[in-house]
């Protein structure tokens, strides 16, 4: 299948906001080799391992899925990096998807979803991200999407029976609101 098909059949995917009714879908997806590689998560790991964070509502962060044939195939989010009002400002980008919708366009559609939400509608100046440095595609769809490397993570974490470095990221709100903009 050719790049423009790829992205038309990405494109028929729903992406709402997620519910907690969605935790055990996001969860299994989460788990999910082919998945599970790109994210701090752990194979074979009971899906209820994930449930109290997944179903919890932060109002403070926006969390999103993608739905398929009516199941889940991809999550993203903007997670409050902690409470302290200093870093208020800040939210963490996390996002997995099923390995037969990546490099179909979804990821960007579901990131743009979700910088459009910090940028306009949450006052968020940065969104912050930690990528492993073994995943060039993503590294690439994040600077397209104006991140920029701030830091490499010597031997951040075990992946498949191997250290991997991470870079850390960051995008920078492009236009900050002003009074009367």
């Amino acid at each position: 299948m050719d790049s423009a098909a790829h992205e038309a059949d990405a494109n028929d995917v729903i992406i709402r906001a997620m519910e907690p009714a969605d935790a055990l879908g996001v969860s299994a997806l989460l788990g999910r080799i082919g998945t599970v590689e790109g994210t701090l998560q752990i194979p074979d790991a009971a899906l209820a391992t994930r449930l109290e964070f997944l179903q919890r509502v932060e109002p403070q962060d926006c969390k999103l899925v993608a739905v398929a044939g009516g199941q889940i195939v991809g999550s993203a989010g903007l997670h409050t990096v902690q409470t302290s009002l200093r870093r208020r400002h800040v939210r963490l980008l996390g996002i997995g998807l099923a390995p037969e919708w990546q490099g179909r366009g979804l990821g960007r559609r579901m990131i743009t979803r979700l910088l459009d939400w910090a940028d306009n509608w949450a006052g968020v100046l940065r969104v912050e991200l930690h990528v492993h440095a073994d995943n060039p595609r993503a590294i690439a769809l994040y600077r397209r999407l104006g991140f920029v490397e701030e830091g490499r993570h010597v031997g951040y974490a075990l992946k498949g029976g191997q250290y991997v470095d991470s870079f850390s990221m960051a995008r920078l709100h492009p236009r900050p609101p002003v009074i009367g903009g």
